[in-house]
C-alpha cells in the first residue's frame, strides 16, 4: 500500500471510532441549542452548525440534519398553510403548526441534552 492509501485508511478508521463513542458534553450542548434555536430563528442554526461541523463530529452532525429537516418540514407547512389561509381554512393551521414546531423542538433538545439521537416524527428527510 502506499503512504496515501494508510493515510486514507487511518482517516476511515478514526470517523468510524468517532461514532462510537459517547457524545462529550459540547457536542450535547451543541446539539440542543440547534434544536431549540429552530422555535425562534427556524432552520438557519441547523443549517449553520451542519455546515460548520458536519466533517468534524457524527453525533452533531446528525443531529444538526435532523433539525434542518424538520425545520424545513415546518416552512414547507407554514407555506401550506399561506395557501390555504385564502380559504380560510390555513388560518386554523398556523397555530398548530407554531405549537407542533415548539413541542417538538424542546422534546428533541431534552433528548441531545441526556446524548440521546433524537429522530423527528414527522419530518421530510430532505437532507441526508
Amino acid at each position: 500500500m502506499s503512504t496515501e492509501t494508510n493515510n486514507e485508511v487511518t482517516r476511515n478508521q478514526m470517523d468510524t471510532s468517532n461514532m462510537d463513542k459517547t457524545p462529550s458534553n459540547d457536542d450535547k450542548n451543541i446539539a440542543t441549542i440547534t434544536h431549540i434555536g429552530g422555535t425562534v430563528f427556524s432552520f438557519v442554526p441547523a443549517l449553520i452548525v451542519w455546515i460548520l461541523k458536519k466533517d468534524e463530529n457524527q453525533y452533531v452532525e446528525d443531529q444538526a440534519k435532523e433539525a434542518l429537516n424538520f425545520q424545513i418540514t415546518m416552512v414547507l407547512a407554514y407555506m401550506l398553510a399561506g395557501v390555504l389561509s385564502w380559504i380560510l381554512i390555513g388560518l386554523i393551521f398556523f397555530p398548530i403548526i407554531w405549537v407542533l414546531n415548539i413541542v417538538f423542538c424542546i422534546i428533541a433538545a431534552i433528548s441531545t441534552s441526556k446524548g440521546e439521537i433524537y429522530r423527528y416524527p414527522f419530518a421530510l428527510r430532505l437532507i441526508n
